[in-house]
C-alpha cells in the first residue's frame, strides 16, 4: 500500500469553504464516556491551543465548535495563565448562558490538596461555573509525583472531596511521560474516572500508552480521553503524516474522545470534517502505517514531552 493511499480522506483536495461545509454537515459522533456516564462528542476542543491566537479568536472557535456538533472542551489551570479558563467564562456565560450546552473539563497541575483545591476555585471563578464535569490531576510524569498526590495532605484529597461537594462530577488524571507513571495512577485508587494520554501513530515505536496503558485503563470502564495525535506538531511538520491520518489512526484506537489542538477556524473543521465523514483505519492499514512510520524518526525525537532514554 502506497502512502497516497492514506491521503484519500474525505478532506482531501478541497478548498477551505469545502471543509467548511463538510464539517457542518452530519451529526457528530457521540460516546459514552466510560464509567462517568457522560455522553461526549467524539472530538474534543483542546484547551491550550485553542487560545494561542488571541482571544477573540478562542471564543470564534467555541461558538463554532458548539456549532459542529462538539459539546465536551478541555483546559487547565496552567494554560496561558488561567486565560483559557478565562476565555470559556466568557464564551459561555452572561445573561443567555451557553453553560448548559456543554461538558467542561480544566485540570490542576499543583500537587498539595490545598494548591490544587486552589486552583479549581480560580477555574470555576473564571469559568463562571459552579461546576466542572470533568476535572483531572493534571500531567502527572514521575514516580515521585505519583507519591505526593497519593500521600497525606496530596492532591488526591482534593479531588475526592470536591466530588463530594459537588464542584466537579467526575474525576481524573492525564500525562505523557511515561507510562508507568500512569499505570500506577490508575492502580493506586479506584476512584479515577477517565483517563488521559498520547494516542499517535509514532507512540507504538516506544513508550507506548497505546500498548501498556490503554488495555488495563479499558478493562477498568475508564472514559478514554486520547490526546497529542499530532504529537504536539513534529508529526506534521516533519512529513510523517497528515492531519487526516493522525486522527483516523486515533480513531481506529478506539478512546471515547479525541482531544485536539487546533488554532484557527480552518483547522478546527479539517479536523470535525475528518472525524464526521471518514472511517477508523482498518488493522491492515495501521499495520501498513506502522511499518511505514518505524522507518523514521520515533521516540523523544517525535514525542519530545516522553521520558528520554538516557533519563530511564
Amino acid at each position: 500500500m502506497q502512502r497516497r493511499t492514506f491521503l484519500q480522506t474525505a478532506v482531501a483536495g478541497l478548498s477551505l469553504a469545502q471543509i467548511s461545509k463538510l464539517a457542518a454537515a452530519g451529526d457528530m459522533p457521540m460516546r459514552t464516556l466510560g464509567k462517568t456516564g457522560l455522553r461526549v462528542s467524539r472530538f474534543c476542543l483542546g484547551g491550550f491551543h485553542m487560545r494561542k491566537e488571541g482571544e477573540e479568536n478562542a471564543i470564534k472557535m467555541i461558538h463554532r465548535a458548539m456549532d459542529l456538533g462538539v459539546n465536551f472542551f478541555d483546559s487547565a489551570r496552567k494554560y496561558h495563565d488561567g486565560e483559557s479558563d478565562a476565555t470559556y467564562g466568557k464564551a459561555l456565560g452572561g445573561e443567555s448562558s451557553k453553560r448548559g450546552q456543554v461538558l467542561l473539563m480544566s485540570k490542576a497541575q499543583l500537587r498539595t490538596a490545598a494548591g490544587a483545591m486552589y486552583q479549581l476555585e480560580q477555574t470555576l471563578r473564571d469559568m463562571k461555573t459552579d461546576y466542572l464535569d470533568l476535572w483531572q490531576c493534571h500531567e502527572v510524569s514521575t514516580p515521585q509525583e505519583v507519591a505526593q498526590i497519593f500521600g497525606p495532605g496530596g492532591s488526591l484529597e482534593a479531588f475526592v472531596k470536591a466530588k463530594e461537594q459537588g464542584k466537579v462530577r467526575h474525576i481524573g488524571f492525564t500525562g505523557h511521560r511515561n507510562p508507568e507513571v500512569h499505570l500506577a495512577l490508575l492502580r493506586g485508587f479506584g476512584g479515577w474516572e477517565t483517563i488521559q494520554h498520547p494516542v499517535n501513530l509514532i507512540d507504538k515505536h516506544y513508550l507506548s500508552f497505546i500498548d501498556n496503558v490503554l488495555p488495563e485503563a479499558r478493562g477498568a470502564g475508564y472514559g478514554l480521553i486520547a490526546m497529542k495525535t499530532n504529537a504536539m506538531g513534529p508529526i506534521l511538520k516533519e512529513g510523517i503524516a497528515t492531519i487526516p491520518e493522525c486522527l483516523r489512526y486515533a480513531m481506529a484506537q478506539d478512546t471515547h474522545t479525541i482531544c485536539s489542538g487546533v488554532e484557527t477556524l480552518e483547522q478546527l473543521d479539517e479536523n470535525v470534517a475528518t472525524i464526521k465523514h471518514d472511517k477508523p483505519y482498518t488493522d491492515a492499514e495501521m499495520e501498513t502505517l506502522l511499518s511505514r512510520t518505524a522507518k523514521g524518526k520515533i521516540g523523544s525525537e517525535v514525542e519530545r514531552y516522553k521520558l528520554k532514554p538516557e533519563d530511564a
